[in-house]
């Protein structure tokens, strides 16, 4: 049985492991309020997970239940555009430049989080039993110890693939373009405080994600540096919270969110990752389900600037609902 720690404690158990090469599996909440670490977590199958790094689904886990009904229930423009208006007023004053704005919303649906998880493809995903579920498809952060390499991977802009040139539009959007830049910039600034010789080595390409509505692209960006400690938790304490669903600058940004967003986030929008002694793989948990008291409630969010409309970005959160394919 895992235990929900302070981030404190996870990120020195993170320094000791990573010394002695030991394998583990960490998370953390976005406010940093909870974290857990598992090590030798290839050991166990109460916290099932996936990356690119490494798995331990059992291979003759697979869910039988089908989907029957999925019913949204996202809560009335009206409430989101008061949250809106408060990141607006902050944006207005300077307080940020970027902020990133996330709404919970009740689902409906026969599937349990375990259906859901074994249902999802994903990069990333994590199945944490009674508490939530998650297939991201956005990177954090990916290390080797061996080579000293770190890479992040922000991930800004989403739009239907089905859309009549959508590449070129969400390439040519100056919303979406002004925001990819502000999140670039943040995390490269972010890499330079643990690695040296951080560059940006691949600017703005598309990912395709195919959901059970519709097939997303997203755009992102790869920067790169040669880390300067070993240590993994001071690598992480120094990068966290994640600057894709903060916003810029991050500490001030971090305060307008919390004005404006009317519930905690708890794990969503925080980051997990397994390290196997060699090289470590992470994600943002983002794509998310909670279980609440018998209620389940998907988290999704945008990055709003002072260029943003609130009904655009209320039918954006909205969209993003959807159970994985």
């Amino acid at each position: 049985m895992f235990n929900i720690e302070n981030s404190k404690s996870v990120f020195a158990k993170m320094n000791s492991l990573g010394n002695s090469r030991s394998p583990f599996l960490f998370a953390f909440s976005y406010d940093l309020s909870q974290a857990f670490i598992i090590p030798t977590p290839l050991e166990q199958t109460e916290v099932l997970f996936k990356t690119p790094i490494a798995s331990n689904i059992p291979n003759n886990c697979s869910s039988g239940q089908q989907l029957q009904y999925f019913e949204a229930l996202p809560i009335p423009f009206e409430q989101y555009e008061q949250s809106f208006e408060i990141i607006q007023n902050g944006l207005q004053r300077g307080d940020s430049f970027l902020a990133n704005l996330t709404v919970r919303t009740p689902i409906r649906t026969n599937l349990t989080l375990d259906d859901l998880f074994f249902r999802a493809t994903a990069r990333y995903k994590i199945l944490v039993p009674n508490n939530f579920v998650c297939f991201s498809p956005e990177s954090f952060v990916s290390l080797n110890l061996e080579t000293q390499r770190i890479e992040t991977r922000p991930m800004k802009g989403t739009i239907d693939a089905s859309l009549p040139e959508a590449e070129r539009i969400i390439l040519c959007d100056e919303k979406e373009t002004a925001e990819h830049y502000t999140i670039v910039d943040l995390m490269r600034s972010d890499l330079a405080r643990i690695a040296t010789n951080v560059s940006v080595e691949k600017f703005r390409y598309i990912d395709r994600l195919t959901t059970s509505k519709n097939t997303l692209l997203q755009v992102s960006s790869l920067i790169a540096g040669k880390i300067i400690t070993q240590n993994l938790g001071d690598i992480f304490e120094a990068l966290l919270p994640a600057g894709s669903i903060s916003g810029a600058p991050k500490q001030a940004t971090c305060k307008l969110i919390n004005s404006a967003e009317q519930e905690p986030r708890g794990f969503y929008s925080g980051v997990f990752g397994y390290f196997d002694g060699k090289q470590l793989d992470s994600g943002v948990l983002i794509r998310f389900i909670a279980q609440h008291n018998g209620m389940m409630y998907y988290h999704s969010g945008g990055g709003i600037t002072i260029n943003s409309r609130a009904k655009e970005e209320y039918n954006e959160v909205v969209a993003k609902v959807y159970i994985p394919q």
